[in-house]
């Protein structure tokens, strides 16, 4: 009989006390996830407000009627899960606003994929029952795995390089190499493919380092997503 309160809720539309909204909207949206890998619209169909706005991880915008056409089963090959962890909600009056993390564990063609998506959502109450109005999705990105580098690798770049009124010194280091302006603490940098850096939590900018003809290290670039900022060595 205890379960039997919940499942009219979410069926029927009966409107929850207060302090039972987030998890009725923990609920309806692992639904929603568990819909998308089985790529069922008719649960974001019932869910979805006539004038619902979804922002995709490409930063697509998305009205109700392209949501459900976006919809579809998986491509064979490929299967997945997704979970809500780190979920949210702040209730004010007959409005909603929840965060949480889409966890995905994904297998394409025998390989594992490990995603996290940061989703924003909207919930708006219509004639007692809880319609989706907009949702925001952003990828989460990650540090890839970093190669190891040997002393002598690491000597080809350590040394000073300018960008307008600013100097990067990049340092050699017992375990590695640490860069940064002049007069502020170097962070470390870590080798993802041949002269190609990232520094561990910040996923979104990349240091490519460039060679002459004869090899020698003559600057980088700092790659901030698709700008790229030219650096120059100076000794």
């Amino acid at each position: 009989m205890p379960m039997l309160v919940p499942m009219l809720v979410l069926l029927l539309g009966t409107t929850p006390p207060a302090e039972e909204v987030p998890a009725l909207l923990r609920a309806r949206t692992e639904q929603l996830l568990d819909a998308i890998t089985r790529g069922d619209p008719s649960v974001w169909d019932q869910a979805l407000d006539a004038r619902a706005r979804v922002v995709d991880e490409q930063g697509e915008v998305l009205d109700r009627k392209a949501m459900l056409a976006s919809i579809r089963p998986l491509p064979p090959g490929v299967s997945g899960a997704l979970r809500p962890v780190e979920f949210q909600a702040t209730v004010v009056g007959d409005t909603a606003v929840t965060t949480y993390i889409a966890d995905e564990d994904e297998t394409f063609h025998g390989a594992r994929i490990h995603s996290r998506y940061r989703i924003g959502e909207t919930w708006v109450k219509r004639d007692g029952t809880w319609k989706l109005l907009a949702v925001q999705v952003l990828a989460l990105r990650t540090d890839p795995p970093a190669l190891p580098t040997t002393a002598e690798q690491r000597r080809a770049y350590c040394g000073r390089y300018r960008l307008g009124d600013l100097t990067y010194v990049v340092e050699c280091e017992t375990d590695g190499l640490t860069g940064g302006t002049a007069g502020k603490p170097g962070k470390p940098l870590r080798l993802e493919s041949p002269d190609v850096f990232f520094v561990p939590g910040e996923p979104r900018t990349r240091r490519i380092f460039q060679r002459d003809t004869a090899g020698r290290v003559t600057g980088f670039l700092e790659r901030r997503e698709s700008w790229d900022l030219p650096w120059k060595r100076t000794d």
